[in-house]
């Protein structure tokens, strides 16, 4: 299990600010968060080094980059034996296809969420790569209709 950081009021407020805008600079940091630019880094620095701030990405705008399916798998193994889990996690990490996928409790073992670029390529994905694996036994797929909310944050 993770151990969990002690943050403080100023610590919070820089997480959300940086959930805000990843690209602000130091200095408009430490200004928005009422505090030097020097310490400001300081504890920014600590929050990276202490994994509270896992890393900075760009979101981006999947349709406009003809990625217009999106889809979740429920995935159930033959066997749940810590080796099975772990080479099946293993696999997912090389299907370009999954974006994020857990480990969940329930009637399946593994929640995929799926990105592409249509339902053909997704079709061939679980018929292809999914369902042929040697580990699964089953697979229920959900194809979204529309996003309705997209916060993406840590709510702090």
């Amino acid at each position: 299990m993770t151990k969990q950081v002690e943050l403080d009021a100023i610590d919070l407020k820089i997480l959300r600010e940086l959930q805000r805008d990843g690209r602000m600079t130091n200095v408009d940091l430490a200004q928005r968060v009422g505090i030097s630019a020097p310490p400001c880094l300081r504890r920014v620095r600590k929050l990276e080094e202490t994994s509270v701030i896992k890393g900075y990405h760009a979101l981006l705008n999947a349709p406009t980059l003809g990625f217009d399916l999106v889809a979740f798998c429920m995935v159930g193994l033959k066997r749940q034996s810590e080796a099975d889990l772990k080479a099946f996690s293993a696999a997912t990490a090389e299907w370009q296809i999954v974006r994020q996928a857990w480990t969940v409790s329930g009637e399946s073992d593994f929640l995929l969420h799926c990105v592409a670029e249509n339902l053909t390529t997704f079709q061939d994905f679980v018929i292809e790569v999914l369902t042929a694996n040697e580990r699964v036994d089953t697979v229920r797929t959900m194809l979204t209709i529309r996003q309705v909310k997209d916060i993406g944050l840590v709510q702090i």
